[in-house]
């Protein structure tokens, strides 16, 4: 871990209680979910390798599908995920630099990620295209950006009009979180080189976080 003393994020606003509940609950609830989707996550983050970003890692479920030989950053804004993740990273014997800061708040050079990872974190970001453009910049030519998503149902369905009913509510419970964002059509006309990702029903036990989308976009080489 950076002996450098982070920055809180500007863009962070939760109070304290919540930002130490919502850490807890990461660490703690999401383990069935995470048992369910090791082979998918296997099978996204195999060959990981050289310089990975991950944006709000949270308390670090997927520090376990990484390799000791990568160099891994994570921007998490809730300072009370670090403890979480410090000990997920000691336990699997891996060296991290976590810093809590948001992407646009971090001066980042252009090229010079091999691979940006997004899962279930685009659904709360302020303003989703200008994060994509973000992770367009950081990203070295050929680089992969890999992200897990729960997205808007299908248009039409009774689902989806639950979702948008419900998208305020759930924003102020969900730490921001945003029911009624297509994502997956966002990253394809972002400006990547080839987007490829499929829809899947996730294991999840609240239908409104459904369905999820998992997948690669690649930067033009």
């Amino acid at each position: 871990m950076s002996e450098t003393q982070p920055q809180v994020s500007t863009a962070w606003h939760s109070p304290e209680w919540y930002q130490r509940c919502f850490a807890w609950a990461m660490a703690t609830a999401a383990q069935g979910y995470e048992t369910k989707m090791a082979d998918r996550k296997r099978q996204l983050f195999a060959d990981l390798q050289g310089e990975i970003l991950e944006l709000g890692p949270g308390a670090g479920p997927n520090l376990a599908y990484f390799k000791p030989q990568v160099h891994w950053l994570g921007l998490e804004p809730n300072p009370y995920m670090h403890p979480y993740l410090q000990q997920k990273a000691d336990e699997l014997g891996l060296e991290i630099n976590v810093q809590a800061a948001t992407l646009a708040d971090m001066a980042i050079p252009n090229n010079s990620m091999d691979v940006v990872l997004y899962t279930l974190v685009l659904c709360s970001v302020p303003d989703l295209e200008a994060t994509l453009q973000d992770i367009l910049r950081v990203l070295k030519p050929g680089g992969r950006f890999l992200f897990i998503e729960h997205v808007m149902a299908p248009a039409g369905s009774f689902l989806r009009r639950v979702q948008t009913g419900l998208c305020p509510l759930w924003q102020v419970i969900g730490d921001g979180c945003r029911l009624d964002r297509d994502t997956g059509k966002v990253i394809a006309t972002a400006g990547f080189a080839s987007v490829d990702y499929q829809t899947i029903d996730a294991p999840v036990p609240i239908a409104v976080v459904k369905p999820h989308i998992i997948g690669v976009a690649t930067k033009a080489a």
